[in-house]
């Protein structure tokens, strides 16, 4: 998702007073925004106070990471600072933004203070202010610039965000700390496929009077996507149709975006393609048609040790009483037979010749 496309100057600009050995960077920037990190704002600005003693608006820091050459900034997390505000002036907790940056940075050291956020669109005097203490060499992220990140978070409106760097002008020495030039600097919010599959299923509980949606199954979810695609493609075929009937002004930055996502099609013969996804499916099935046949032969397997174990004991004393009976037999066939061999001992035997 890219943000709302606007014309941008980038001026050169110094930062701060220059320090010795150290060079400011005036290069163009541009702004990555993960969505973890615009979550973590609105969360604050929900969990807010809201009596007419505290500000209308929450700040905090932002955390991330610079490319090696400094010209794009990824913001991907962010922490609350506490902060009162009224007409005369505005006070930050300095103490806890630095044991928290500390910890933040401990807990991720492969991030960086960016900057600073707040929750209205408006800059004022407070605003260059707390920007001129993020962009500090002591506090803030000098040499590089600091981004000052706006988000709408008014009830039932769209969300809105924007992005700032700052530049010193020309006042005098008493009003420099309360002033600045906000310019603004290219964003977008930017995340991978799972994460706009989260997206939208948070995003489909805002319809539900429960404020919940189901978790629904793989095979629903293609064939929502699949929709989707369908529905996408036919827009675009008609916006084509459109501006070759010149009923729909054209656009040369949508003309080149879908150029370069033809080009990007594979080019294979469509019979081909059916027959691979046909075969896909094949071993999907088989895949589900084995899983199930396990799943059978468990619960299967299951059942007959539980009745082997509920019927076993009508089984053991069916085999005692069994041997029982063959004790009894076997002695009265022995007591028979030693009094038979008791007569046939009382007689006398003839003697037999050699």
């Amino acid at each position: 998702m890219v943000a709302s496309s606007a014309s941008f100057i980038h001026l050169a600009r110094p930062l701060a007073p220059a320090v010795i050995g150290v060079q400011p960077t005036t290069s163009p920037l541009n702004v990555i925004l993960q969505p973890q990190a615009i979550f973590s704002i609105l969360d604050h600005a929900m969990r807010r106070d809201i009596r007419d003693t505290q500000s209308t608006r929450v700040i905090g820091a932002l955390l991330g990471t610079r490319s090696e050459d400094t010209l794009e900034m990824e913001v991907r997390n962010s922490f609350a600072i506490p902060h009162t505000e009224n007409e005369d002036q505005v006070e930050v907790d300095i103490e806890y933004q630095k044991n928290m940056l500390a910890l933040q940075l401990k807990a991720n050291p492969r991030e960086v203070l960016l900057g600073w956020y707040t929750t209205s669109l408006e800059l004022n005097n407070f605003s260059a202010l707390i920007q001129n203490f993020f962009v500090s060499s002591e506090t803030g992220t000098f040499p590089h610039p600091a981004i000052h990140l706006t988000v709408s978070t008014d009830a039932g409106k769209e969300i809105v965000t924007k992005t700032y760097i700052s530049a010193p002008v020309g006042v005098n020495a008493e009003r420099a700390a309360e002033s600045c030039l906000f310019i603004p600097v290219p964003h977008e919010i930017r995340y991978s496929e799972a994460e706009k599959s989260g997206l939208e299923l948070i995003s489909a509980a805002k319809d539900s009077d429960i404020r919940s949606a189901p978790v629904v199954s793989d095979i629903e979810s293609l064939e929502q996507t699949v929709d989707q695609t369908i529905d996408l493609i036919e827009r675009v075929s008609e916006y084509v149709n459109n501006v070759i009937d010149e009923e729909t002004d054209s656009s040369n930055a949508l003309g080149q975006f879908l150029r370069n996502a033809l080009s990007m099609a594979p080019k294979v013969n469509p019979q081909d393609i059916e027959r691979d996804f046909n075969n896909h499916i094949q071993d999907v099935l088989m895949v589900s048609y084995l899983a199930n046949t396990i799943r059978t032969q468990i619960e299967l397997s299951q059942r007959l040790a539980t009745s082997a174990l509920t019927m076993g004991g009508s089984d053991a004393l069916a085999a005692s009483g069994g041997d029982t009976g063959d004790q009894k037999g076997g002695q009265r066939g022995g007591h028979k037979g030693g009094k038979r061999g008791g007569r046939g001992g009382t007689q006398q035997r003839e003697p037999r010749e050699e």
